[in-house]
């Protein structure tokens, strides 16, 4: 199933995925998931925000159990993240048929939209607005690089942007959350195991920095009356690096858009996107205050700045009874925190039981097409996911 999908969004010149929410290489994933539920005999149904469910038995009795990730990709990702929780659950699913087992309660396979946010900047975009964390008056005014908003994404894509919103009636289907990720980081690797277990997902969040100054000729303009904001870019990048290792977080400084973006021109504004994580909330917002009192400094009466956050998401520890039931159905796979969101964390935000398999990265690189994993480590994956399901399932 991963060479069937190892085309679809391909960079030819990187080897790197881009799988945009909605893009044509979306559409297409989209519809390989409902060919591989057709195959299967499962009942697929699409909710209001796009995301896809696949059951087998009826959730509407009882509760099911769900598994299942995302099939959209950061630009010039990997081909495991995501993608890999989508074909481990279908492949669980056949091991599980394999062994004649039938679930005492409905099993199902999910793929969420558009959980990386790489077109429209505010990840998790699909159980977030399932859930309520997202409303959609503002999901249908994120907007891309281009300027076109997600209500005419949709529409064009022609789904209804009018029926985006919370919904209960799909939420209360899902009884239990196990997403299998590939790892992010070395944490098994340095265990020398191949599967491991979530303990949760650090605080994180996105912020926009909009640096205004004033465009300019690159020729003519004295550098005494010049307001150039890569000025304020560069000095928020250094801060950012500078302010992350005294606070013990991760910053990056990874998306930046100028304008008028001439080679022969002093830019007139600049805006960059600053992703922070850390071990507890209060470091990370912090550092953010630091960084928006440092660049306010630097202001002139052109060269102003204004910071907004685009996502947070805070804590989230998957609950111990669940976890510890998950790991001894593992093998007694190792317990792991991640600083990585993923949509298993939106769910158990809003109080669905959720949890999480890891299979080992043998680089611990990711977004990056250099992301890896062994055949023989995802095959464990498979197989501990089978054993959770099994279990959860009785």
């Amino acid at each position: 199933m991963l060479d069937a999908l190892a085309h679809v969004g391909r960079d030819p010149a990187t080897g790197g995925y881009v799988r945009d929410a909605w893009s044509g290489a979306d559409l297409e994933l989209r519809s390989w998931f409902a060919d591989e539920a057709a195959r299967r005999g499962l009942d697929l149904t699409e909710d209001r925000n796009g995301n896809l469910w696949a059951w087998w038995g009826d959730p509407s009795a009882e509760p099911g159990v769900v598994t299942g990730s995302h099939l959209d990709s950061v630009r010039q990702g990997g081909a495991y993240d995501g993608p890999l929780g989508v074909v481990s659950a279908f492949a669980a699913l056949d091991l599980l048929r394999e062994r004649g087992f039938r679930p005492g309660r409905a099993l199902g396979v999910a793929c969420f939209t558009d959980e990386e946010g790489a077109r429209f900047g505010v990840p998790c975009v699909g159980s977030r607005l399932l859930t309520g964390a997202l409303t959609p008056e503002r999901a249908l005014r994120l907007t891309d690089d281009r300027g076109d908003t997600l209500a005419d994404v949709l529409t064009r894509a022609g789904r209804d942007p009018r029926a985006l919103g919370p919904d209960p009636e799909t939420l209360a289907r899902v009884g239990t959350f196990v997403e299998l990720h590939v790892e992010q980081g070395k944490g098994l690797v340095d265990l020398d195991r191949p599967v491991g277990v979530g303990l949760s997902i650090r605080p994180h969040g996105r912020w926009r920095f909009d640096l205004r100054g004033r465009a300019d000729h690159a020729g003519t303009t004295r550098l005494a009356d010049r307001d150039d904001p890569m000025l304020l870019l560069a000095r928020l990048v250094l801060a950012a690096r500078e302010a992350a290792a005294r606070h013990e977080v991760v910053a990056t400084v990874g998306k930046v858009l100028v304008t008028p973006n001439n080679a022969n021109a002093v830019p007139g504004h600049v805006a960059a996107w600053l992703d922070a994580r850390g071990p507890g909330e209060e470091s990370v917002r912090a550092l953010v205050r630091e960084l928006t009192a440092r660049l306010a400094e630097e202001e002139t009466p052109r060269g102003r700045v204004e910071v907004r956050e685009e996502s947070w998401t805070p804590l989230v520890e998957f609950g111990r009874e669940l976890r510890e039931r998950v790991a001894g159905a593992a093998g007694e796979a190792p317990v792991l925190a991640t600083g990585a969101g993923h949509d298993a964390g939106i769910l158990a935000a809003a109080g669905v039981p959720a949890a999480m398999l890891f299979v080992r990265n043998p680089t611990g690189v990711s977004h990056s097409p250099e992301e890896h994993a062994e055949e023989a480590d995802c095959r464990a994956g498979v197989i501990a996911l089978a054993d959770v399901l099994e279990e959860l399932c009785r």
